[in-house]
């Protein structure tokens, strides 16, 4: 007697008596098919697979036993296409069908304050929509080739792209779009940027729609007259126009290949910031144009990247420096949607103001400002480009490229640091009197040897350019990359070590933000970033100093402030950073950090011509420690902006001088403030302010630029052979 090894015990519930007594009889096995076939009444069980095939069933009600497999696959089928409709119908509820066949309004972007203040809103480059009939066949064709080779073949979706699209995906081959030309349409046009299987469906949904209710071509021109094709032009009249200034009418085949591109990343291909990455793009469309049969090889390889005719820029300012900085970024993140949208910004909106009253109240004359607040993350919180947005929207914080002078000391000393040299160290500080490049030292003080510490508090140059060329160009250029430094630095050139090499403030404060952080490099950003996770933070490539190095740093930075150049920018609390002075002063610059800011100010003239008796330890520094106390306070990190219930009001000006300024020409002005007057002028080229403060007059001289003003005097005289003081 044996058991069947494989069979499964049913629950007995609901058994009859007969199924019973074969559970409980011996088990008999058939001699041969025959035995089967004829089968047994006996209570002797048998081996019927027929049974145990249907076993499952005994668990279903007894009313729906016996029914065939094709009764059970209607079911099933039935049910899923129930579940289709139902999806179909949320779909269409929730996927904005009607609004697909409506004309297209133009996007927009408002960007708000942290605290929800608006302080921008730009649209688009828009103009007039194409007509398919109306383009030559070399205009359409490199669309159709790069974005949907089967457009007028499938109804909306492509199942052969999705299945590509998949296929590449799951193989690790180089990524595939599997959208259609509608799909595209559905997306930047009706949905938001989310990525979502729901928003997909709904891209779906509504491409099927379009396709019912429009033709091919209109499908077409509606994709071609709003698609976004960078510098914030949107349709392909508006991009020819603006990149070769021709109708799309008149398009040749190559600038109609190049805008074709320029569709998969538009604000990064835009060929008038990135051309060699827009010539790449140029290439594959060719070969997409030859692989679809519309070109022969011999054609592409004739066809030569176009060159750009931007007569036009159609830039379109916003009234504030930072937002002129922040919308591309704000157009990257839209670009895929074209609804309109609110973005919040890093932007303190009372320390913007605090950084204008103080800038209207320094005595300027007609030199330019610039001022850039960051926290130690990147978040920059306050930007000042200019004296005057509304005379000169030009952001000398991000577009100037200038001199950092001394400021720039800090690579080289820290270069220093990390190949073993300590503040404590000396190293000769007596006059250049050999070579081919003498430089020497703003003071006019020498000595036989000085610290590094010293060296640096007092920005000597002849010690800096021997410490370079004790360490090397190579370590002080490797030390700046690693702190962010993308611009161009010479290597052997020991001019380096005083500053040089141009590059923007913007980029100068981030390296700074990098010491003050311990962490580095530092991209400054206009938008508010997740925090990174443990596992992001172990392999996000942040550098970082060594504990001693960075105390040994911040020691040096501390030093130039109690007792160096930089002594006008002391605050109540601890606080760090160097002075920079370029050659014939003409260029003036403070950057430093204190608790969680890190602040860079440079003044200088847009024609780069001297500053009349303004070095970084002057006014640059006093304009870094009125803001430092107006945002700081006696606190070390500023309080984080409340957000306002009303971020679709009005926008704020920022960068607009108060009414309250009284200009009183040749560089003097009457400012009024909280109950106070100041009164700005210079005199002899020395700053001095005027004010009336809790009832008292008050008098505020630059003592640094009096000292400097004298020695220029006495060296004016000494060369006309007089005595003077």
């Amino acid at each position: 007697m044996w058991r069947n090894p494989f069979r499964r015990k049913p629950a007995r519930t609901g058994w009859s008596e007969r199924d019973l007594a074969l559970e409980n009889a011996p088990w008999t096995p058939l001699s041969g098919l025959d035995d089967f076939d004829a089968g047994n009444a006996s209570p002797t069980r048998h081996y019927d697979p027929s049974r145990y095939r249907e076993g499952w069933r005994r668990w279903m009600p007894e009313r729906t036993r016996g029914r065939s497999r094709w009764w059970w696959a209607s079911r099933i089928l039935a049910t899923l296409i129930g579940l289709f409709i139902l999806l179909v119908a949320y779909l269409a509820v929730t996927a904005p069908l009607g609004k697909s066949l409506q004309p297209i309004a133009p996007p927009q972007i408002t960007l708000l304050a942290a605290d929800g203040t608006p302080i921008a809103r730009n649209g688009a480059v828009v103009d007039e929509p194409v007509e398919v009939a109306e383009l030559p066949d070399h205009v359409i064709q490199p669309f159709l080739a790069i974005e949907d080779r089967r457009f007028y073949d499938h109804w909306g979706v492509d199942p052969r792209g999705v299945a590509r699209a998949a296929w590449a995906q799951v193989s690790g081959g180089p990524m595939q779009g599997g959208s259609t030309i509608t799909q595209q349409l559905a997306k930047f046009t009706f949905l938001t940027p989310e990525r979502s299987m729901t928003r997909k469906a709904r891209e779906a949904l509504i491409a099927f729609w379009l396709e019912a209710w429009l033709s091919k071509d209109e499908i077409l021109e509606r994709y071609l007259s709003n698609a976004y094709f960078g510098d914030n032009m949107y349709g392909l009249r508006a991009a020819s126009l603006h990149y070769f200034y021709r109708q799309p009418e008149n398009l040749r085949p190559e600038q109609a290949a190049m805008l074709a591109g320029l569709l998969q990343a538009p604000s990064r291909l835009a060929p008038t910031r990135n051309p060699d990455l827009a010539a790449q793009r140029y290439q594959l469309v060719k070969n997409a144009m030859v692989a679809a049969g519309y070109i022969s090889q011999e054609r592409a390889d004739a066809m030569r990247v176009p060159t750009l005719d931007v007569r036009t820029r159609n830039d379109l300012p916003t009234g504030t420096y930072f937002a002129d900085w922040a919308l591309p970024a704000a157009r990257a993140q839209s670009e895929v949607g074209y609804s309109r949208q609110t973005i919040t910004t890093t932007l303190d909106s009372r320390l913007q103001n605090a950084a204008r009253r103080v800038i209207e109240r320094a005595p300027l004359g007609d030199a330019q400002v610039a001022l850039v607040a960051m926290r130690t993350n990147g978040e920059v919180v306050a930007m000042i480009g200019g004296k005057d947005y509304s005379e000169s929207p030009f952001n000398r914080a991000t577009q100037a490229r200038r001199q950092p002078g001394s400021t720039f000391k800090l690579f080289v000393y820290l270069a220093a640091l990390r190949n073993g040299w300590s503040p404590d160290d000396v190293i000769d500080n007596t006059e250049f009197t050999e070579g081919s490049y003498q430089p020497s030292n703003a003071s006019g003080r020498y000595s036989d040897t000085i610290t590094l510490r010293d060296a640096f508090a007092q920005s000597s140059n002849v010690a800096a350019v021997r410490l370079l060329n004790e360490i090397g160009s190579e370590a002080v250029i490797e030390t700046a990359r690693e702190l962010g430094v993308t611009s161009e630095l010479p290597e052997g050139d020991p001019s380096m070590a005083l500053g040089t090499s141009t590059m923007t403030l913007l980029e100068l404060t981030a390296a700074y933000a990098g010491v003050a952080a311990n962490s580095f490099p530092v991209e400054p950003h206009a938008f508010a970033r997740e925090e990174e996770g443990w596992f992001d933070w172990l392999w996000n490539g942040q550098g970082s100093l060594n504990g001693s190095d960075h105390e040994e740093m911040q020691q040096m930075l501390r030093a130039a402030i109690n007792s160096g150049t930089g002594r006008a920018a002391t605050l109540s609390i601890a606080n760090y950073g160097k002075t920079g002075t370029t050659q014939d002063n003409r260029d003036a610059l403070f950057v430093g950090y204190a608790g969680d800011l890190v602040v860079g100010v440079w003044i200088g003239n847009d024609d780069n011509s001297p500053l009349n008796g303004i070095s970084g330890g002057g006014l640059p520094a006093r304009i870094w420690r009125d803001f430092m106390q107006a945002a700081l306070g006696a606190s070390a990190a500023p309080p984080r902006p409340t957000p306002s219930p009303d971020p679709s009001g009005p926008v704020q000006p920022m960068d607009v001088p108060d009414l309250e300024d009284i200009p009183l020409g040749e560089g003097r002005r009457l400012i009024i403030r909280d109950g106070e007057a100041t009164f700005v002028t210079d005199i002899e080229g020395v700053p001095v302010e005027f004010g009336v403060r809790d009832g008292e007059l008050s008098m505020e001289v630059d003592e640094q630029a009096v000292q400097q003003r004298i020695e220029q005097e006495v060296q004016r005289q000494a060369q006309q052979g007089q005595s003077g003081p």
